[in-house]
């Protein structure tokens, strides 16, 4: 092998081995760093921890009666006295059910009725002002119409539900797309795309990171609209729980279904984030 060979075969080597450096670092800055992660974590307790040693300290002292507040060991044994019976988890299972589906369904109505109100000026001035006007509209003030309409079975519930998913969506989805960069929308168009084309491939991307702020406003409607579903005529759910534990004088169980509502909808958020992260590293 001439001495240029070597030279240009050592090059190469030397090329190969900072390329492989490079990549090696970009790879160690990209992973998450699992000490911030529980540092970030442990922050977050905090005020939580802080909420259940006030409470704890208040039921102590005796500043409020069983009735009024009762202490979080008697929640957790009403807890489980509920699991015992084989109830408790029932309740979690069907709400979390009603919850999940009814917010595909109107997040899934609100992306596609929230995209051609986006796009399309003459759909803007059609369906803008009715759908701005339903969504003043409270949540209780669509049950007796939902129970005269869908009767007292799971389709009513599921209405509602997803009447309150619907709305963030549309609403996000409608606005970012107006707003999207006309650069990007023409570069698609000289590329051949148009239509539904042009919005998968172009707009919806652009527009990620707020499609999920909606989804998530979506989500935590959808959890808020359970309660108001599940007052029509409901046997089973955490929103039948808090209003029969009302009834009932049982503190101890409605403290419980807030709980559980609270906990579950942070679980469900928190997947969402991850699901989030995911498609703007992918799409955005």
């Amino acid at each position: 092998m001439s001495d240029a060979e070597g030279v240009r075969t050592e090059a190469t080597h030397d090329d190969g081995g900072r390329a492989a450096a490079a990549d090696l670092a970009v790879a160690r800055a990209g992973r998450p760093d699992a000490r911030a992660g529980l540092k970030r974590a442990a922050i977050g307790a905090v005020v939580p921890l802080a909420l259940l040693a006030l409470w704890q300290w208040t039921t102590a002292a005796g500043l409020f009666s069983a009735v009024q507040l009762p202490a979080p060991g008697a929640v957790v044994a009403a807890g489980a006295e509920l699991v015992a019976r084989g109830e408790l988890w029932s309740h979690v299972g069907i709400s979390t059910q009603r919850v999940l589906l009814g917010f595909v369904i109107g997040g899934a109505l609100g992306l596609a009725l929230g995209s051609l109100v986006g796009l399309s000026a003459w759909a803007d001035r059609l369906l803008s002002p009715t759908i701005g006007a339903l969504r003043a509209v409270p949540s209780l003030a669509w049950v007796p119409l939902l129970i005269l309409w869908l009767k007292i079975g799971e389709n009513s519930k599921l209405t509602l539900i997803a009447i309150g998913a619907f709305f963030p969506v549309f609403t996000t989805v409608y606005l970012a797309l107006r707003h999207v960069d006309r650069k990007l929308v023409e570069a698609g168009r000289a590329f051949g795309l148009a239509g539904v084309r042009l919005l998968t491939t172009i707009q919806l991307p652009a527009i990620v990171p707020a499609i999920f702020s909606g989804l998530r406003l979506a989500l935590a409607q959808a959890w808020l609209f359970l309660v108001a579903a599940e007052l029509i005529a409901s046997s089973m759910g955490l929103g039948f729980l808090l209003t029969d534990s009302q009834n009932n004088g049982r503190t101890d169980r409605l403290l419980l279904a807030i709980v559980l509502l609270a906990v579950i909808g942070k679980i469900t958020d928190a997947l969402l984030g991850v699901a989030e992260r995911w498609a703007v590293r992918r799409w955005a």
